[in-house]
């Protein structure tokens, strides 16, 4: 096999590709698409980030604006934590749309993320955004099958190949030659995307590190070249084992259909019969239930705190609580808050195992599915999965619960120890200059490491599927007809 076959294949497809007027035409469409999908992906990270900075700036303001008070009622007057969108989600909008981006924190109480996209559009919403991800992932592979399913067959049925062989040429170079020709002609459509997300990171309001943002840049467009390199074999595998031009261009059209459209949405399915969620308020009421049989720390009589009552005058050596050293209200707000924490996190962490083995229904087909695979990818590395997700939720929780305990421990600190429970009144107060000294919430993306082993199975996916599509040129090399 000679390089310099290979590299005369190569040009030859690409000059005859630019021979057509048709590729002209799909390359300015598809940079238009592009400049309306960097638009909008811009756009909307900006705004959204505005508007989502603005909030927590009130929010803060808020908090800190509230004069001397009772701490435990501090705790229940709360605060919001609001998601920032990540710098490569202007590329991947991801489950973001469908996802919360707010949450109210108060003590004893864990509540949802609200306030998503989806929840204030219309229904046309369920057929996905113009994004550059969804560019790369549904509309460039059919672009790409267009372009390739013709390459091989269309010069056995007008007997060009006959004669190639015929000089010397071997299948190997065939075929390695026009793959690599279609790969670089997908090349350009590919470039624009790519400028466009480099020139964002250079010149965009990004507050985010910086360097983490450029390796999962980096990370980001290898898989996606890797992933239009195995189409891109895909298609003149295709092209040469079909028996006419149009059954290839079919045969492409159902492997597209298949991958993209089929496959997902009956995994989806499956995980969805297989493991069934609990709905919303099923869910609420079973940890109400659990705390309740746990113990109510606001009940007097709760038995439970009382036998806590009765072992803390024990170690303590007195016969009251008014003779502690703390304030003993504090101390009960501190106990039951770790408490309820601890039965919602049991009961949240089950919940997302349920889902987790839902998605993983739809992940595995990644090992069969490059579409997925690059999906999965696609979406881990710009923090618009489910995990980044989670993340938010339970850095959000994190913040509550110190948030909650904090102001537990100034009440038993500052309290009078005589004021056994309640909130009422102006005379057992905090000053409110400790409302300050407590940090405002700022969300953090996940750590690239916990990113890559999220995408770790669609990286080996592709891996798996560049090395299969080496191994079925060779094998077809030796089984490829020029008749």
């Amino acid at each position: 096999m000679k390089k310099a076959n290979i590299g005369l294949f190569m040009k030859h497809f690409l000059k005859n590709a630019f021979k057509t007027k048709v590729i002209y035409v799909m390359l300015t469409v598809f940079i238009l698409l592009t400049a309306y999908a960097a638009v909008s992906g811009i756009h909307n990270y900006s705004e959204q980030n505005t508007i989502r900075l603005e909030h927590q700036e009130k929010a803060r303001q808020s908090w800190e604006a509230n004069p001397d008070k009772h701490p435990h009622r501090m705790a229940h007057f709360g605060t919001f934590a609001f998601r920032m969108k990540q710098p490569l989600s202007m590329f991947d909008y991801g489950i973001e749309s469908f996802t919360g981006n707010a949450v109210f924190l108060e003590a004893h109480r864990q509540n949802s993320v609200n306030f998503s996209d989806a929840g204030f559009s219309t229904g046309t919403l369920r057929f996905g955004e113009l994004s550059m991800a969804m560019l790369l992932q549904l509309v460039l592979p059919l672009i790409l099958f267009f372009l390739g399913f013709s390459v091989v067959v269309s010069e056995r049925e007008n007997g060009t190949l006959k004669i190639l062989l015929s000089q010397g040429a071997d299948w190997k170079e065939i075929l390695l030659g026009k793959s690599l020709g279609l790969f670089v002609l997908t090349l350009l459509f590919f470039a624009p995307i790519v400028l466009v997300t480099m020139f964002f990171l250079f010149f965009g309001e990004t507050s985010m590190n910086p360097a983490d943002s450029w390796q999962r840049f980096l990370l980001l467009f290898l898989g996606y070249a890797l992933f239009l390199l195995i189409l891109c074999f895909m298609s003149i595998v295709i092209s040469t084992t079909a028996r006419s031009s149009k059954n290839a261009l079919l045969t492409l059209l159902g492997i597209w259909l298949f991958m993209v459209v089929l496959v997902p949405k009956t995994s989806q399915a499956i995980g969805n019969a297989m493991y069934p969620t609990p709905s919303k308020l099923s869910f609420q009421s079973t940890v109400e239930r659990d705390v309740i049989k746990k113990g109510d720390s606001h009940n007097p009589n709760d038995p439970y705190f009382n036998r806590l009552k009765d072992s803390v005058l024990a170690v303590h050596r007195v016969d009251s609580v008014t003779q502690l050293p703390f304030n003993y209200g504090g101390f009960v707000m501190r106990e039951g808050e770790k408490t309820s924490a601890n039965l919602y996190k049991k009961h949240h962490d089950s919940l997302l195992h349920i889902y987790e083995k839902q998605n993983n229904v739809s992940r595995f087909t990644a090992v069969l599915n490059p579409f997925v695979a690059i999906k999965t990818i696609s979406m881990a590395f710009t923090g618009t999965d489910f995990k980044g997700y989670v993340d938010f939720q339970e850095q959000a929780e994190t913040y509550r619960y110190q948030l909650a305990q904090e102001m537990n421990e100034l009440q038993m600190e500052y309290i009078s120890t005589t004021k056994i429970s309640g909130s009422e009144g102006k005379k057992h107060v905090v000053g409110h200059e400790h409302w300050e000294e407590f940090p405002d919430f700022e969300h953090r993306m996940q750590p690239l490491q916990n990113s890559l082993h999220e995408a770790s199975l669609g990286i080996f996916s592709l891996l798996g599927w560049v090395l299969l599509c080496f191994l079925g040129l060779g094998y077809l090399s030796k089984k490829a007809k020029a008749i």
